[in-house]
Formats: C-alpha cells, sequence, structure tokens
C-alpha cells in the first residue's frame, strides 16, 4: 500500500518577542505576535508589573503605528520655506555632517545659543545628560506644559506626587477621589484598580468638570468649575479643621506641624523657620515648654500659641499657622459654592465621608516595623482614603498650590504611605534637597558645571545674570518663573523668535510637534517659525528636529533625522528616569528591536550618542577620540551614573544576581529580552509602608543605588522657599525681584497653600472685560488617542476621526444649537468655527471637546480632505501664549507663576451661532506638502501603505 506523501518543506512557525509598548507613557508590557519577520497582532504581556496583560485600544493598535504610511523614510534636507514641506532626501552622512557642523560652531562661541528641547521622550537621562556634555544651558523635556505643577507639587510637600511617583493602595482603599483625571492617564493601571474597587465596593468621587470615562462610572460626580479645584480643596481643609478630624498623631511624627515659624512682620526672617546653630528647626516641647531641635521632640510638640526665643524673636507652630487660615469663613462651603460650582451640602458631605472612611475604618496590619529613629511599630495602621489627580488640576495658572492643596489634604488625613491609601513607588520618596539645584554655568566648548534642572530652595538658587536678566532661553529660573523644575517648553519658540533674553542659533528639538498640538497660540508660533529678517534670512537661523512621522512641526525644520518606530529601537525605562514601579516593588524595562527598520533610520538615542562621539563629548569619546559607545545598546548596558550604577538595575555584576549596584553585565540586555523585557526587585515586607520615615526602607533603598545615604522626608505642609521669595520681594536678601514681579510673588508664593484667581480671568476681570468671555474652554485626551500620534492610526481613527465641541445643554437652547451645527467660539486672542454637540453631563460653565484629533492639512500622510483637518480642530488656536496685556502693557506668560507650567485650562471664550455661513472649520490653515506621500484608500496587511 502507498503511503500518503509527507510535506517536508520548512513551516513558517509564529514567534513572540516581548518588550514595552509606547502608545502612550504607561509603559505596558507586550506580546508582539510575529510571522515572516513581520508584526502579525500585539497583546499584552500578563507577567507584566504594570498592565499585567490588560491592553487597551491603543496598545493594540500598535501594529497600525508601526506601519504606518507617516513614518519617515530618510534624512531630509529643506529645500522650499519654511512650512510647506518641500525636502530632498539626503543621506545620513551628509545630515551628520550637517548638524556636527552646525553644533560644532555653536559649541565652540557660545553653547547658550542651542537650545535642545525634547517632548515625548523617555530617555531623558540621557538627552539631559548629553545636553550638560555639550555644556548648553538650554534643555528640558515636556513637562513644562505637561504636569510640572503635580511633580513639583509633591516633591516640594512630600517627596513624591501621583503616577509615576506613587499610586492608590488599590487593594485596600475605601473611598478614592479622582481629580481632573482623563481616560488617558495611566490608562491601563487606573482601568485595571477602578474595577478592583468595585469589585470590593469602594466608593469613587469623581471631580471634573465634565462626566466621560473614569468620572462616569464614578459613584460619584463632582461638577467643579475648571480652575477652581483647589479652592473646592481647601473647603474640605476647612471641614476637616472646624471638625477636628485631622490625624495629630501622623502630622507630629512625620510632618513639620511642630516647627517653629518666625513671626516678625516686616522682618528679613518673618515667615522662616526658627533654627539652631546647627541650621536645625526648632520646636517646643509642650510638656516642658523647652525649646530644641523639632526632630528631638516630635510628638511632644506645641502645636499652638506664641513662644519667644532665646533672642526675643515671637515664633509660632506651623499648625497655628495652618488651623487659623483654613479656620477662615472664606474657606467655608457656603462661600466657596458660587465660584466652585460644588454646593455647600455636597462639599459638607464628602469631607464628613473622607474622616469617617479614614478614622472609623482604619486597616491593622501585623506587620512589625522600624522608624528612622529607632522607634520599634508592631503594627502598620493605614488609612483607607486615597487620590488620584493628574492634569486636570495641574494646567492651570494657580495649579502649583491647587496641587500642595490636595497633597495637604492627604496628609491632614495621615493617609500617605499607610494600608489604604497612597503608596509611594522607588525610587520615591526623595526629599527636595536630595534632588540637584539648576545649573546653568557654561563656557566653549566645555561640560555645562552641573544638571540643567532641579530644585530650588529660595532666590539663591535663580538662574539669573547680575542685572536679573535669565539665563536660559524659556526664562526658566528666573523671577518670571523661579521653581520651574521641568523647564517651559512652551515658551521657547516665541522667546528665539523675539530673540528674549537673547538669540539663538540651532533649535534641536525630538519628537516635539511645537507646531501645531503642543503649543499654544499654534498659528503664530507657526507663523514665528518661518520669519524671516530683512535680508532674508530666517529670525531662527536653524531647526534640526526629529520624528518618526510626518508631523506638523517636520514642516518647519530645515534638517530633519528620522528616527525609528518603537517596535524597531532599544530604549531603557530606567530608575534613573521614569520607571515602571510599583509600591512593593522597584521596576525597570527595555524596549528592543522586534523589528529589523525597512527604512534609512535610526534611534534618536543613538544619533545623539553618534553626534556626540563626533563632537567629542566629554564621557562619549574614549581617551584616542574614538567614540565610547557603539549605539545606545552600548551606552545602556556599559554607562555608569555612578560606580556600579546604570540606567539598568537589574542582572548586574558577573554572577548577573547582583540588582540596583553591580559590575557591568555585557549580556544584560539579554537577560531582560529573556526575562520578558522588564525587571523587578521587590522590597521587603517590613519596608512596604512608611518609606519616607521607614528604616528598613531607606536601607533597601541605599542597598539598591536609589540614594547613596539615607533620605527619609518630613513632609513639608508649609513650605519654608516660598516664604524666601516672599521675603524677596519685600527687598529683603541679596536677590530681590524687579518691582514689576513683586507683587506677584508675593501674593502667590505663600508658604501654605492658597487659592486665587487663574492668570487669564484675573487680567480680564482687571481690563474690564470678563463679562464678554463668560465660559471656561477645555480639552480632554481621550481614552483612545495620545497627543498627535493616534489620530495617524489606521485603527484607532475609527473611533475618533473627528471632534466636536461639547456644549451645555442650556447654552444650546438659549441659542438655539442642535446637533451638528457649527458655532463660533472666540477668545480674547483669537476666534475658530466648529461643529457642536449637545452634552448635559458638563459643568455649565464650561465647553470642551477632545484633544489631538485635529490635524493641519498634509501631515501625517493623511489627505487634505481627511475628516481630522475638515472636522478635526483645536482648541489651541483660542490659547494665548501670553495673557492680555494690563494697563502698563506688560504682556504675562500664559503659565503658572511659579513653576511655568503652561495654563492650558485657563482659557475663558463666548460663544455664537455660525448662521448662513459655510460649513469650515476655521482657521483653515494651508496645506503643508507631504515628504513621505499619503496613505492609501484602504490599509492591506503586508502591501506597501502609502503611494
Amino acid at each position: 500500500m502507498s503511503q500518503p506523501s509527507v510535506d517536508t518543506s520548512p513551516k513558517v512557525s509564529d514567534e513572540v518577542r516581548k518588550t514595552t509598548c509606547y502608545m502612550c507613557a504607561c509603559r505596558c508590557g507586550i506580546n508582539v505576535h510575529m510571522r515572516d519577520g513581520k508584526v502579525r497582532y500585539i497583546e499584552g504581556n500578563r507577567d507584566h508589573p504594570v498592565n499585567k496583560g490588560v491592553l487597551c485600544a491603543k496598545g493594540s493598535a500598535g501594529i497600525m503605528q508601526h506601519y504606518s504610511p507617516s513614518r519617515l523614510r530618510t534624512p531630509l534636507l529643506r529645500v522650499g520655506e519654511r512650512g510647506e514641506g518641500r525636502f530632498k532626501p539626503i543621506s545620513w552622512e551628509e545630515a551628520m555632517d550637517k548638524a556636527v557642523s552646525w553644533l560644532a560652531t555653536v559649541r565652540s562661541c557660545d553653547p547658550k545659543k542651542l537650545a535642545f528641547f525634547t517632548g515625548r521622550d523617555q530617555s531623558q537621562s540621557l538627552t539631559g545628560w548629553w545636553a550638560q556634555q555639550f555644556g548648553t544651558p538650554n534643555f528640558a523635556a515636556h513637562g513644562g506644559f505637561c504636569s510640572v505643577n503635580m511633580a513639583a507639587a509633591g516633591i516640594y510637600t512630600m517627596g513624591g506626587a501621583f503616577w509615576e511617583f506613587g499610586q492608590p493602595d488599590w487593594e485596600r482603599t475605601k473611598m478614592f477621589m479622582i481629580f481632573g483625571v482623563a481616560e488617558d492617564h495611566d490608562s491601563n493601571p487606573i482601568k485595571m484598580g477602578l474595577g478592583r474597587l468595585k469589585e470590593r465596593g469602594a466608593k469613587v468621587v469623581a471631580v471634573n468638570p465634565v462626566r466621560t470615562g473614569y468620572n462616569a462610572i464614578a459613584d460619584e460626580w463632582v461638577s467643579v468649575t475648571p480652575g477652581t479645584d483647589g479652592l473646592f480643596i481647601l473647603s474640605l481643609v476647612h471641614e476637616l479643621i472646624r471638625e477636628g478630624n485631622v490625624d495629630l498623631d501622623y502630622l507630629l511624627r512625620y510632618t513639620n506641624v511642630g516647627w517653629l515659624v518666625i513671626d516678625d512682620e516686616g522682618a528679613a526672617d518673618h515667615g522662616l523657620f526658627a533654627r539652631d546653630a546647627e541650621g536645625k528647626p526648632l520646636a517646643v516641647n509642650r510638656k516642658t515648654g523647652a525649646i530644641a531641635a523639632a526632630e528631638t521632640i516630635r510628638r511632644d510638640a506645641a502645636l499652638n500659641g506664641v513662644f519667644t526665643l532665646p533672642d526675643g524673636r515671637k515664633a509660632r507652630p506651623v499648625f497655628a499657622h495652618l488651623a487659623e487660615k483654613y479656620s477662615d469663613e472664606q474657606y467655608a462651603p457656603e462661600n466657596t459654592a458660587a465660584e466652585t460650582g460644588v454646593s455647600a451640602a455636597q462639599t459638607r458631605r464628602l469631607a464628613q465621608e473622607l474622616a469617617r472612611t479614614a478614622f472609623e475604618e482604619e486597616i491593622v496590619i501585623d506587620q512589625p516595623w522600624t522608624d528612622m529613629t529607632g522607634e520599634r511599630h508592631e503594627k502598620m495602621i493605614g488609612r483607607p482614603v486615597s487620590f488620584h489627580a493628574m492634569r486636570g488640576i495641574s494646567a492651570h495658572s494657580n495649579g502649583f498650590q491647587t496641587c500642595r492643596a490636595l497633597h495637604m489634604l492627604q496628609i491632614l488625613l495621615g493617609s500617605i504611605e499607610c494600608p489604604g491609601g497612597f503608596r509611594f513607588k522607588p525610587p520615591y520618596p526623595k526629599p527636595a534637597e536630595g534632588h540637584p539645584i539648576p545649573n546653568a554655568e557654561f563656557s566653549p566648548n566645555q561640560p555645562l558645571a552641573g544638571p540643567h534642572l532641579g530644585y530650588p530652595h529660595g532666590p539663591e538658587h535663580l538662574l539669573i545674570n547680575e542685572d536679573g536678566s535669565p539665563k536660559r532661553i524659556d526664562k526658566a529660573f528666573s523671577w518670571e518663573n523661579p521653581l520651574s523644575v521641568h523647564g517651559l517648553m512652551h515658551t521657547v519658540i516665541a522667546n528665539c523668535y523675539h530673540q528674549d533674553p537673547y538669540p539663538v542659533d540651532v533649535l534641536f528639538m525630538y519628537m516635539a510637534n511645537m507646531a501645531w498640538n503642543s503649543s499654544m497660540n499654534s498659528k503664530g508660533m507657526m507663523e514665528m517659525l518661518s520669519a524671516k529678517n530683512e535680508d532674508g534670512s530666517y529670525v531662527i537661523p536653524k531647526i534640526i528636529y526629529s520624528d518618526a512621522y510626518s508631523s506638523e512641526m517636520v514642516a518647519f525644520a530645515d534638517l530633519i533625522l528620522p528616527d525609528t518606530t518603537y517596535l524597531e529601537r532599544h530604549d531603557c525605562i530606567s530608575l534613573l528616569d521614569r520607571p515602571i514601579s510599583e509600591p512593593d516593588g522597584a521596576a525597570d524595562a527595555i524596549r528592543w528591536p522586534v523589528v529589523e527598520p525597512d527604512r534609512e533610520v535610526r534611534g534618536f538615542q543613538s544619533v545623539l550618542l553618534q553626534l556626540g562621539g563626533r563632537l567629542g563629548l566629554n564621557g562619549m569619546v574614549n581617551e584616542d577620540g574614538s567614540p565610547k559607545y557603539r549605539d545606545y545598546a552600548d551606552y545602556i548596558v556599559n554607562h555608569q551614573r555612578k560606580p556600579g550604577v546604570g540606567p539598568l538595575a537589574g542582572f548586574r555584576g558577573e554572577g548577573k544576581d547582583k540588582e540596583g549596584r553591580g559590575e557591568v553585565n555585557p549580556e544584560q540586555l539579554d537577560d531582560y529580552i529573556k526575562n520578558g523585557g522588564f525587571y523587578v526587585s521587590h522590597i521587603p515586607e517590613e519596608a512596604q509602608f512608611y518609606k519616607h520615615a521607614n528604616k528598613a526602607y531607606q536601607d533597601w533603598g541605599v542597598g539598591m543605588g536609589l540614594f547613596d545615604h539615607p533620605s527619609p522626608v518630613t513632609f513639608q505642609l508649609y513650605l519654608e522657599p516660598l516664604a524666601k521669595f516672599q521675603r524677596a520681594a519685600e527687598g529683603h536678601g541679596e536677590r530681590v525681584p524687579p518691582e514689576i514681579y513683586r507683587d506677584r510673588i508675593h501674593k502667590c508664593f505663600d508658604p501654605l497653600p492658597i487659592w486665587y484667581q487663574p492668570g487669564e480671568s484675573l487680567h480680564l476681570e482687571e481690563r474690564g472685560d470678563l463679562q464678554e468671555y463668560p465660559l471656561h474652554a477645555i480639552t480632554q485626551r481621550p481614552a483612545a488617542m495620545y497627543h498627535s500620534w493616534g489620530t495617524q492610526n489606521a485603527w484607532l481613527r475609527q473611533i475618533h476621526g473627528r471632534n466636536p465641541l461639547y456644549v451645555p445643554g442650556h447654552i444650546c437652547d438659549d441659542l438655539g444649537l442642535e446637533d451638528g451645527d457649527w458655532a463660533w467660539v472666540i477668545s480674547h486672542h483669537s476666534r475658530i468655527k466648529v461643529p457642536v454637540a449637545r452634552m448635559d453631563a458638563l459643568n455649565d460653565k464650561t465647553l470642551w471637546t477632545w484633544n489631538a484629533i485635529g490635524k493641519r492639512k498634509g501631515a501625517w500622510a493623511l489627505k487634505e480632505n481627511a475628516p481630522e483637518a475638515t472636522k478635526g480642530f483645536l482648541l489651541n488656536h483660542l490659547i494665548s501664549d501670553l495673557l492680555p496685556p494690563k494697563d502698563d502693557g506688560m504682556r504675562w506668560s500664559n503659565s503658572d507663576p511659579i513653576t511655568g507650567q503652561g495654563a492650558w485650562y485657563d482659557l475663558r471664550v463666548r460663544i455664537e451661532k455660525a448662521e448662513g455661513e459655510e460649513h469650515q472649520l476655521e482657521p483653515n490653515i494651508p496645506a503643508q506638502r507631504s515628504p513621505v506621500g499619503t496613505g492609501p484608500d484602504k490599509v492591506e496587511y503586508g502591501k506597501e501603505w502609502t503611494k
């Protein structure tokens, strides 16, 4: 009998490659399924500490991002006018030669004339180090227009903040309040956490002008008016103080409530802490009346009273100031309701629920631990209330103080770093003093004297010249924005254009769509980028830009260095930068080329190192002048920021068994790949809570290389650096601000959290124009989009390809607006014409829309009649980078006066129905040419997607 033939030809088998997603900033673990060297589909990695297998629409659509028609294919040199999008392809050798020639000239003559700013950069430990070695004082990433208020307020107050710094104790929290969080923020972890809360019956309260996404599934919605969250929070604090519902034992142990504040109105040290000869803050022992170092008194510190210091000065404890301020009737719920839009009854009830949950439903874990004073505790006591907040409260000109207020609320309840409360993620908490101070000291062909960014502790740390002018192009760490710890990227283009405080020669940007979605006054920014001098030269002489895609910003660059997609390169999600840690463990991760590029593109980080080698930058060349690092992968493995501490914490040492600190392991990347692309070092059980004061955690952190010595944090409810700036505004000290800044600094830099009216509203009110713009207008990012990236994606475009302006029902009724109608929206700065839709789950003084959907015609390889360009729009055109002029003609930056955070959500507008007019978006920006062509009508797997 004949046998059936057997097919012995080789079979193509599927392969799964594990790496890290980059479709948003969550950095989830993904399994990339491959066949024939191509991506077939992407799913979540169930072993990954961030998402545990959960993956959102964005992550799943990563295949469409990788094969996007808008991918850049080769280096490009501009041949047309800026903004047209006309380029010629060039080789990498020519591109690198040109970049090196431009950069070398600047470095040898005047390094400050390089402005190097990065956008969605997840390798800031490298890009910042590169800029420092180059020697320019002008470097920062996107944080200044994203959520620096949250980070800065958190670090100064308690050593950390939300999201990458920490998260709620999802397993134990019984009441959770979420402030100003859109659906894209920490997307998968929050969805998973909310699911666990719902499963356990915990209460979820959402504070947001808009009820969508997370807010829509909350048990209670607080329809707060934009920019008034801080006032609402302080009204909650008022109620807690009035009822005595604060955790005094917790406050005495872990905060500065007992520290003495000098009370000598008009004196240079008024409002500063009383200190002993060694500089240690003083407190009064309430049992003996003795004045001594606060650290020796702790729980016996007096909280009220006026005390006389040995030198005769008067002083009061921080708590006395705090109780007096927030007991004031201005914060009573009845007196805040009209401004916040939150009824007195709701505010009062929520304060009572917070207190009841914290103090009557406490959690006890039988886990002994020892604090930094050597005291042993047999149990861990938890206050099961927790909070989370992001850009909705941060992106206001009062955002720093609002974020401080929220952190204070948590601390008063004793719910930081305890079971059921907010939990830090390693390497946090870290005191503000544990971070560097900013530096801008440079000289030709030399590295900068220290890191660009840091935490000032007073006017002495400002980066200003002898005449008081700023040393940085973005004016960070100047009198205009003293605590701008992330820089002010949103001011860079305008400052370069105005040559204020000085001209630059090269503007070098990475993944920063500053010609469109990431800028205020987008049309104005495009005009500035393309502006010329009388002789025909460009005002900003040279622009180098790197991106993976043909964005709006590409059209304005002179030289394009094309980046890879996230599936084609190495990345390092490092403990030195923005790690993926969880409260119970330090974690980091990598990306690696699961797919080899099929275009003439290079990973930007490798390009930077290659540029550094050719420029001879310190740390990037060997003694013989040869490049020290082959590429970014080589850097990740071999670079050491200090002995034994490199970008990755795992698999260190010859035996691959050291973590945090250890010798270089040449196979480290392979070990990460075998482990699923990540590494986790679990925190011992006795060290998992009270990290700010837990000896076991501090010792573990030192062993891991998180700090060089134990760095406990005393929570700063009263922030002395702010008081120092107030004294400077009164004329005290060696550095005092120019007269024009003094009133603003004195008002806004209160050392206890305050609320003040947002800048745009205040300036309009002072001009008598506020009633002309009675409404607020804000944006939110949808769950399926992330900045500009999403709406070029063939799958995600089907979810969000256009965006209407959502209008409260009562306004629709007043104006006769129906779904699909068009309306004019007008600010003090500009006007836009947009489609509208009715929405009733919305604060009645607020208009809103989705962010990042509108595109400029011709960008992102989309057709000129794509819905994103004809039905999608940006509110950015309405938002001015400057506030309305005051009577003296002064134009202030549209930013937080403390940190410089862009005040995106301070926008005030009016709306009018567009009748009898062509239904076309305004402004109607002319199309840019696409250097990569346009995408096909139909996307088919395995076929070329552009034509």
